[in-house]
């Protein structure tokens, strides 16, 4: 069970959009195995401006794009919208078997 989802609003940790939160658009898998090797794509984080070639015979014009580029999932953490600060995440085996995430510093569920 991963820690951090698609749809959980995160706080930035570290690098140049350290304090700026946003909604996870995507977990995706890198190169490695394990769960460091995870990297995120944050909306309106790390924001980068891509020059696209134009194709005249498709008549698509020459342009600037902006879009995301992921970050590591180590420099971002999920917020707390009860305390408004970003926490840590644990994995928690309820009654019935299912796991749930839950906030260390509270022990309250995510999400709910």
């Amino acid at each position: 069970m991963r820690k951090i989802k698609k749809g959980d609003t995160v706080v930035v940790i570290a690098g140049k959009n350290k304090g700026r939160e946003g909604v996870v658009l995507a977990v995706l898998k890198s190169k490695g195995k394990d769960e460091s090797s995870l990297r995120v794509l944050v909306e309106g984080i790390n924001v980068v401006k891509r020059h696209t070639k134009g194709n005249p015979s498709a008549e698509k014009p020459s342009s600037i794009v902006e879009k995301e580029l992921p970050i590591a999932i180590s420099n971002v953490a999920i917020l707390n919208k009860e305390t408004g600060k970003a926490d840590r995440v644990g994995i928690k085996v309820l009654e019935d078997g299912r796991k749930a995430r839950i906030f260390k510093s509270t022990g309250e569920m995510v999400g709910s």
